[in-house]
């Protein structure tokens, strides 16, 4: 198969008509969204969403999110509530999935056999233009290869799926970097099932009663079902070995530099830190307190990683409070919880 890749914007009449009737015959179409690009197929034909799973190599047992075009789309889907409204109302369209109860419409392929569905509006405006020109409800999990990180440019979407799509919509670089935030509500209560850019403190303006699932912070439990995409043990890993060095026990500058000198290593540092450290295979995240940048260069970065060529990438453990959760979250997946220092750690 050739995988064509078209620049594109709102307005780009021609190449969204081609890329919406490709997914109304039931094909695949790579999609830029603010968070990540996104693999599309109709979420309403089984057959185009199970090649979903075999182009990415996904297991079966992890769900797709549903893309509408507005929040009210919704109802067509789901069985809606009050408190869906209410975060529509301020968080959509953007980077918030919401787990709803499905209708029958959506089948039980995309939804991993739950009988929930997860809806995301997205406001990239080319993600948003497609689902109105296509017609459908689209399904679209990230647009990688299953368990390597995300991609957040076409060129990414090009390396991981090139000959097993035939069309690569190039928005841009993705503006947030990493996954929508994951919520499952029920009438006046919300559990975070993957953190994101919506986080909780801003969940809370919107609903007094919000907890976070234990599979944020720790390893998904022997035989739990993953209610939520990147919930599984490991996820969004380089092929180098990741470990995340935990700082309040272990000197970070004095550790890296000492595995400088013996090993093949890549190390993502802050940017005030670069003068501390030999000048080789370093991948800078932006400076200590800027969580945005770090937050957008991370999937890019763990993908420079595996270009370098290493057998380890040692990087700072993130705070699990706030902005950063969504950081640590991606981060303690892809190093397998692979942590150097602290209680549970190694070092």
């Amino acid at each position: 198969m050739v995988t064509e890749v078209f620049k594109t914007e709102r307005d780009s009449y021609d190449i969204l008509n081609k890329a919406a009737r490709l997914l109304n015959d039931g094909a695949l179409v790579a999609i830029p969204t603010e968070t990540v690009y996104g693999l599309g197929a109709n979420a309403l034909n089984k057959d185009a969403c199970l090649n979903i799973f075999k182009a990415k190599g996904r297991p079966s047992d992890n769900p797709l999110i549903v893309h509408i075009a507005e929040p009210s789309d919704a109802e067509k889907i789901a069985f809606t509530n009050h408190l869906y409204y209410l975060l529509a109302d301020k968080f959509m369209p953007g980077p918030l999935t919401v787990i709803l109860p499905k209708k029958a419409v959506i089948p039980s392929e995309v939804t991993a056999g739950l009988d929930s569905v997860a809806i995301r509006c997205p406001v990239h405006p080319v993600a948003n233009a497609l689902i109105k020109m296509a017609g459908i409800p689209i399904a679209a999990p990230s647009a990688n290869s299953s368990g390597k990180p995300s991609p957040t440019t076409a060129q990414h979407v090009y390396d991981d799926m090139n000959g097993k799509i035939p069309l690569i919509l190039d928005g841009g670089e993705c503006d947030v970097g990493v996954e929508s935030t994951v919520i499952k509500i029920t009438d006046n209560e919300i559990v975070l099932l993957r953190p994101g850019a919506v986080t909780v403190n801003m969940l809370l303006e919107v609903c007094p009663n919000v907890s976070i699932a234990g599979a944020v912070k720790e390893e998904l439990k022997s035989g739990e079902t993953p209610l939520s995409p990147g919930m599984k043990y490991k996820h969004y890993a380089p092929t180098a070995d990741l470990y995340l060095i935990d700082d309040k026990y272990i000197n970070f500058i004095e550790f890296v530099k000492e595995k400088q000198k013996t090993e093949s290593c890549a190390v993502m540092c802050y940017d005030e830190e670069i003068e501390l450290l030999e000048n080789k295979n370093l991948l800078p995240v932006g400076n200590r307190g800027d969580i945005k940048k770090q937050t957008k260069k991370l999937f890019i970065l763990l993908r420079e990683a595996d270009k370098l060529g290493v057998d380890t990438v040692y990087a700072h453990l993130p705070s699990d409070e706030g902005e950063s959760l969504a950081i640590y979250n991606r981060m303690i997946r892809a190093c397998a919880h692979r942590v150097l220092g602290g209680i549970n750690g190694k070092g």
